[in-house]
């Protein structure tokens, strides 16, 4: 419980980083972009902006969504935290809508070059914003945080609009008058990026919203420990559900016919905390136990053993 909650500290910490990283990107941005005649910039410190109000969110979902369990809510708050990345998403596709319209009325508006200067901006700013994904990326994988990853992807499409800038403002500057439109260009596929990111964030926070069956690796972890513990037999069904940063499983555990209720009770409790103490990302376990003297619980041993052979 300890290893949790420290990976739950972990995000928060996390968080406040996204925050203060992108609130001083989006000024630098925003200043870059008015005095360097580049609406590229402008679009990319609007995207940042929305980093902001949207880690914002996080940090306040992942406050919430850590609270321990309580009488109302016995298996925690942990459900919150995807529909925090939904709510990302939400400002995600407002931000690239107003990108995409502002960029549209832009390239048919006569306006000057960009700024030379404009290049020296995003280049530094390139380079932090990938090494900011790739750092939150990391932190999100360890927590098994859904809204830490959509925040660390909130990073990755910061370095990638910020990209397609510099690209825009060089073959502005580089074909010269008359080609005004590359910098606005730029700013309409920045957002196309930004929709596109969108799709990959909402995808995996609906499967767990909808607890989908995705966690193999976990599911093969709990079924190898659960033939350890001393009267399990095998292991049936073996249901697994995310929630926050915690996972919930249902496990039906196969142990001999002849024993007593009370016995039968003990190994289904030695068994949820072998479960807990080896795998402490695990929150409510809960154990069935199935008789080896049934029909069906003959049934799937037989069917275990082929798959060892085999």
């Amino acid at each position: 419980m300890a290893n949790q909650q420290e990976n739950k500290n972990k995000a928060i910490r996390t968080t406040y980083f996204s925050i203060v990283g992108n609130a001083l990107l989006a000024l630098i941005k925003l200043l870059g972009g008015i005095f360097g005649n580049s609406y590229a910039l402008i679009a990319d410190a609007i995207e940042s902006a929305v980093d902001v109000a949207s880690s914002i969110i996080v940090l306040m979902g992942l406050h919430y969504a850590n609270r321990p369990a309580d009488k109302r809510h016995p298996y925690g708050h942990g459900r919150l935290e995807p529909l925090i990345t939904f709510s990302i998403i939400g400002f995600l596709i407002v931000s690239a809508a107003v990108i995409s319209y502002q960029a549209i009325q832009n390239i048919f508006t006569p306006h000057p070059l960009p700024k030379l200067w404009t290049l020296g901006v995003l280049v530094p700013i390139i380079v932090w914003k990938e090494g900011s994904y790739r750092w939150v990326m990391a932190r999100a994988k360890t927590v098994n945080s859904s809204a830490l990853k959509a925040d660390a992807w909130h990073h990755r499409a910061d370095a990638l609009t910020s990209l397609l800038a510099f690209v825009g403002i060089s073959a502005a500057l580089i074909l010269g008058e008359g080609y005004e439109a590359a910098d606005d260009i730029a700013a309409l596929l920045a957002a196309q990026v930004i929709l596109y990111n969108c799709y990959r964030l909402f995808r995996p926070a609906l499967g767990e919203l909808m607890d989908e069956q995705v966690h193999d690796e976990l599911e093969e972890q709990i079924r190898v420990i659960s033939l350890d513990v001393d009267g399990v037999i095998a292991t049936e069904k073996c249901y697994i559900r995310k929630s926050g940063l915690d996972y919930h499983v249902d496990l039906h555990a196969i142990v001999n016919g002849d024993l007593s209720v009370r016995k039968g009770h003990d190994i289904a409790h030695n068994l949820q905390d072998t479960l807990k103490a080896a795998l402490p990302q695990l929150g409510q376990v809960l154990i069935h136990i199935e008789p080896h003297d049934s029909e069906k619980s003959v049934q799937i041993i037989a069917e275990t053993l082929s798959e060892v052979e085999v």
